[in-house]
């Protein structure tokens, strides 16, 4: 089960989600029922989703306000006023504002992917596998025939659950 989605400000269970497109950019903030009312989310005319996501970041340093890109002159004042950034160096130069809102609207800052069950099942089979045959390999090598014979049923054990018929 999915773990429930928390409220951008205040880390209770969130119950208002925001989707806001901006120049063809998506926005998204997830809000519980005290703060969006605080915030005045209800009325449009005077709900900014930049400012919003300014105000949720965690520990906003004192000098971020005075903070500017070196590369376009991009201000914070100006990533508020139009919710995006104005080059890719942005990126660098406002790291600090930037990790913490991503920090509490994600599981973390570095995306990990997602991997198909069924795909992740055959990768951890074939592992198995391939290490049961290096395993077979160095018992006949070392004579020890016993253990060849438990690991050549589990490699048949294996295969069999891959959907591979086992030599006869």
């Amino acid at each position: 089960m999915a773990n429930p989605l928390k409220c951008d400000l205040c880390s209770k269970p969130a119950t208002v989600h925001l989707t806001q497109i901006v120049n063809n950019k998506v926005h998204k903030v997830d809000l519980c029922e005290e703060c969006a009312q605080a915030k005045g989310v209800t009325d449009p005319s005077g709900f900014s989703l930049a400012d919003l996501l300014l105000k949720a970041s965690l520990n906003p340093e004192p000098a971020a306000g005075g903070m500017k890109c070196e590369q376009c002159g991009f201000t914070q004042a100006d990533f508020k006023k139009h919710g995006r950034f104005g080059c890719p160096a942005c990126f660098d130069t406002f790291n600090s504002i930037i990790e913490p809102m991503l920090d509490t609207m994600h599981k973390g800052t570095t995306h990990t992917g997602k991997v198909p069950q069924k795909a992740l099942a055959r990768k951890t089979l074939s592992d198995r596998l391939t290490k049961l045959e290096l395993d077979l390999t160095e018992a006949i090598k070392s004579e020890r025939y016993e253990d060849a014979a438990r690991t050549r049923d589990e490699i048949n054990q294996v295969k069999h659950s891959f959907g591979q018929k086992p030599p006869r």
